[in-house]
């Protein structure tokens, strides 16, 4: 039994408010259960150095818990980002220049922003899912004002944790799960299923082929209702 009392396959509950930063091209708060994420997506109109004349665009992101986001306070990353918020912080740019065409979005530089306000387990996935949102509505806003002529992003994309608590595969794990875990996984993948990546780790015994089989399969079946909730939020 998970500690909630979900099954084994299913999500907690999902909710995305978008616009709800007034100032940001777009933003989005992305709650996954207990887990609440603020997403922005900032336009720039200055490339990297490196981009300079090669008529791309560009996409960053940054990651951050807040203090009390967890059970006891953590402090600010005032002296330089940690590896663990190096390494998500990539996995967020990664994930969203995946399915972005960077050549239709020519000197623009988007800076996405996922700021953790209160954290229960999977908060890099649902800063992928959230940024997604984010990053989505942002592009919008530049078609519309004519800046673009079309949305450079090539298909949607969501991201969710699976892991093997208590001998059992189940999908999106909760803190008490995770910490728990047998195994840890991530999964970013597009609405048709291609990969863009896959962290999976075995935390107390190994798993095999099988197990990670259906750790998959219940990822697929995740992510297919984060995009049906971004659809729905974003209007499509």
């Amino acid at each position: 039994m998970r500690p909630n009392s979900r099954t084994a396959e299913q999500m907690r509950p999902l909710e995305i408010i978008p616009d709800i930063n007034l100032y940001a091209e777009g933003s989005c708060l992305i709650k996954c259960g207990n887990t609440h994420v603020l997403c922005t997506a900032t336009i720039d109109r200055n490339v990297p150095a490196w981009l300079k004349g090669q008529k791309r665009g560009w996409i960053t992101a940054e990651y951050a818990l807040l203090p009390r986001a967890t059970q006891t306070r953590v402090a600010r990353e005032t002296k330089g980002v940690g590896g663990r918020t190096h390494e998500i912080q990539r996995l967020i740019g990664r994930s969203l220049r995946a399915v972005t065409d960077l050549t239709a979005m020519p000197e623009i530089c988007v800076q996405i922003d996922c700021d953790v306000l209160q954290a229960d387990g999977g908060t890099r996935t649902a800063s992928i899912s959230g940024a997604f949102v984010a990053l989505y509505i942002a592009m919008q806003k530049l078609v519309r004002q004519g800046e673009l002529a079309r949305n450079p992003i090539r298909e949607y994309l969501a991201a969710v944790s699976c892991g093997i608590y208590d001998g059992e595969p189940v999908l999106d794990l909760e803190y008490a799960e995770d910490s728990h875990a047998g195994a840890d996984t991530n999964f970013v993948l597009t609405e048709s299923g291609r990969i863009v990546e896959i962290q999976a780790t075995a935390e107390g015994a190994t798993f095999n082929e099988s197990e990670f089989n259906e750790l998959f399969r219940l990822a697929k079946s995740g992510i297919h209702q984060i995009i049906q909730v971004q659809k729905k939020v974003l209007g499509e």
